[in-house]
């Protein structure tokens, strides 16, 4: 069974930094695409940041300020975010995706004050 377990959440003030990890139980290579989407209270779950094979692609709404990266020898995505706002106050959920199915983490919270 795939587990994904997402950690580095926690408080900051706006314009500080976090760095999300995501641990997997199984060889990143063999997933699709891996990636992050977030939520707020009272909002639908949105897309964040994804990583394929061939291509990364990032939300507008962070474009410039959040990097997904990787690090295949401990099986792990990472999510660094600088320049953060209080609109990204959500929990932000580790994703990944293989030919038959997909995969999502318990999520950990990310506050940002004003």
């Amino acid at each position: 069974q795939v587990h994904l377990v997402e950690s580095g959440g926690g408080l900051v003030q706006a314009g500080g930094s976090l760095r999300l990890s995501c641990t997997v139980s199984r060889n990143i290579f063999s997933f699709n695409a891996m990636g992050w989407y977030r939520q707020a209270p009272g909002k639908q779950r949105e897309f964040v940041a994804r990583r394929t094979t061939t291509n990364t692609i990032y939300a507008d709404s962070v474009k410039g300020r959040f990097t997904i990266s990787r690090d295949v020898a401990k099986n792990a995505v990472y999510l660094q975010m600088n320049t953060l706002k209080p609109e990204d106050t959500a929990v932000y959920y580790c994703n990944a995706i293989d030919s038959s199915n997909e995969y999502w983490g318990q999520g950990t919270q990310v506050t940002v004050s004003g």
